[in-house]
């Protein structure tokens, strides 16, 4: 398959700029946007403080004398939680500092610059929003710049290249250090689960890498919009790095909203819906979602990382067996991606395509 025809994943189609919107002096909600479907956003803490989401710290997993301690503690985050704060990950500080401050730039392009960034038709890479199939689907409260990022024969030439300086050479450099993070954690996957280092090797190497930079502008009525409608992420590991100082992202844990409380430039860490069919369902990519607030925006950086897309991909085979069959159907990544893009991002809705129910392919119903 030609990398051109690779590269394209899907469409979206074209938003107003939720930015521009949010500068409006009304202050009534777009009807497109009320969301009256959503949980509250407003969490109440009750008589007793809610969990928090597990927090790994990276210097341990390398480091013998703590390494298998600190393993079972990965191993049951990612099969309790799906999410995990990462500590002393060795992404250097000033580059995470560099990068920030270049998103909030970007971000505050006047429009006219960003327009040469917009979603092109036929793309989800650029400017807008993902997940939009019909003019009538309710919009999130937010604005992302989406595109992929590795392999780099890939990258649009209309996108990368021509990110301004020095922004794009920082985000050059954070793009290496995130794959090669990805790939520790990944490799640190392998041993917690005893699986063959072989099975996750081949599906990863050489994978593929996208990055959503988010921005969620302030809302005069949050409680009627929400951020990011709740999902499973698609993809097989997201590692996120909070851009400001403002809160917003929250996960489903045992049916209640648990706000995360980033740490200082701590990676947010979740088991994608992938990773989910690899491991078999031993680990499970958990609902999340994004709320605004009326005061400041919010911004953040994710990146997604994939097997190649030119790979096949389903339940490694180290981790089937008599009493555990297969619970998810092989199928091309690039097939698996276009299927994706081609519907709204709902709840787990899409991997439960991919389960084998009764012997059957993908007649899964919702978890």
């Amino acid at each position: 398959m030609e990398a051109t025809e690779l590269a394209k994943l899907g469409s979206s189609l074209p938003v107003p700029c939720v930015q521009e919107l949010a500068k409006e002096p009304s202050t009534r909600v777009p009807h497109r946007y009320v969301r009256p479907d959503q949980d509250p956003s407003i969490i109440s803490e009750m008589a007793s403080p809610l969990p928090q989401v597990p927090v790994i710290d990276m210097s341990k997993l390398l480091a013998e004398q703590f390494m298998q301690a600190e393993l079972e503690k990965l191993h049951l985050a990612c099969k309790q939680w799906g999410f995990f704060q990462l500590i002393n990950h060795g992404v250097n500080e000033s580059l995470l500092e560099s990068v920030k401050s270049g998103i909030q730039e970007f971000f505050s392009l006047p429009m006219e610059d960003k327009k040469q960034f917009w979603q092109q038709p036929e793309d989800v890479e650029g400017f807008g929003q993902a997940f939009v199939v019909s003019e009538e689907q309710k919009l999130d409260w937010s604005d992302m710049f989406y595109l992929i990022t590795l392999p780099k024969h890939l990258r649009k030439p209309h996108l990368f290249p021509m990110l301004p300086q020095p922004f794009r050479d920082k985000l050059e450099v954070y793009s290496a250090e995130l794959e090669d993070l990805a790939n520790k954690i990944l490799d640190l996957i392998t041993k917690a689960l005893g699986m063959d280092a072989n099975d996750m090797k081949e599906l990863f190497e050489q994978g593929t890498q996208m990055v959503r930079m988010n921005y969620y502008p302030p809302c005069k009525q949050p409680e009627l919009v929400i951020g990011l409608n709740p999902h499973s992420d698609p993809i097989g590991l997201t590692i996120l790095l909070q851009v400001n100082e403002m809160e917003g992202l929250q996960v489903r844990n045992d049916g209640m909203w648990i706000p995360v409380k980033p740490l200082n430039n701590a990676f947010v860490v979740n088991v994608g819906d992938i990773l989910e069919i690899v491991t078999n369902g031993i680990y499970r990519s958990i609902e999340h979602r994004a709320t605004v607030n009326q005061e400041k925006e919010r911004l953040s950086i994710a990146t997604f990382y994939s097997p190649k897309l030119d790979g096949e991909m389903g339940p490694a085979p180290s981790l089937i067996a008599p009493e555990r069959p297969a619970l998810f159907t092989r199928i091309g990544v690039a097939d698996y991606f276009r299927g994706l893009f081609a519907r709204k991002l709902e709840g787990k809705s899409y991997v439960d395509v991919m389960r084998i129910q009764n012997g059957e392919e993908g007649k899964g119903t919702q978890d």
